[in-house]
């Protein structure tokens, strides 16, 4: 340290220019100081009082805003869950009841099916079987007339029936030996007593050629009758 050179007797008085430069540099001391307390916003602050000490304020305001917002999402998405459940539940019901109303229409289907199967079996049985009649004048009357309505003859029962016991009494083996055509060679037979000649032109195929056949013989003789008068039943005499 350099030691004061300066005889105490020979220190001089401080004046006005070095009084003025000490305080210069007081002050740039005091600047320089108050520079380096500057906050790093760049505000400079030179009052020499305390800054008063803020205070907080405490709102639950946005706490319950923020609980509203959470809410309001959390009831939207319940929604948005529901309408989800909801469509797949129709969904399935729609596919559920599909599923019935075509295994519906498939047994509707099958059965229409096994119902046709059952008829059309029924009906070879009926061709495979054909229905038979006692072997009597009422079973003869009512064969002849099921071919004769194949044919489109006319002739009901009761007109066949009347004619058939006025010309032989039910007999099918009867025979006519006395009359013009028993002269002539050509005797009526049979239940309703057809000669020869007309039960060939009005034999009707199917039956049986033999004239003494009951059945052959009222088909034929009603063929004639419908060609000559219309209807056996329209005969009253011989014919």
């Amino acid at each position: 340290m350099l030691k004061n050179i300066l005889p105490r007797g020979r220190s001089r008085s401080l004046n006005r220019t070095h009084k003025i430069a000490i305080a210069g540099v007081g002050t740039l001391g005091a600047a320089a100081v108050a520079f380096t307390a500057v906050p790093a916003s760049g505000q400079t602050t030179t009052t020499s009082e305390a800054a008063p000490t803020a205070k907080v304020a405490y709102s639950t305001k946005q706490i319950q805003d923020v609980h509203a917002g959470v809410t309001g999402q959390l009831a939207g998405a319940s929604q948005k869950v529901a309408a989800i459940e909801a469509k797949q539940e129709a969904a399935a019901k729609k596919a559920t009841a599909e599923k019935k109303a075509a295994a519906k229409k498939a047994a509707a289907k099958r059965e229409a099916k096994e119902s046709t199967s059952r008829s059309a079996q029924r009906t070879e049985v009926k061709k495979a079987a054909p229905k038979s009649y006692p072997n009597n004048l009422d079973g003869w009357i009512r064969e002849a007339r099921a071919i004769m309505k194949k044919h489109g003859i006319p002739g009901s029962y009761e007109g066949i029936h009347r004619n058939i016991m006025r010309e032989s009494s039910g007999n099918p083996m009867a025979i006519n030996d006395w009359d013009i055509n028993a002269i002539n060679g050509i005797p009526s037979k049979g239940l309703l007593q057809v000669i020869p000649p007309t039960f060939e032109a009005y034999h009707v195929a199917g039956t049986s050629k033999n004239i003494y056949d009951p059945v052959a013989n009222i088909v034929a003789a009603c063929n004639y009758a419908a060609d000559k008068y219309g209807t056996m039943d329209n005969v009253d005499s011989a014919y």
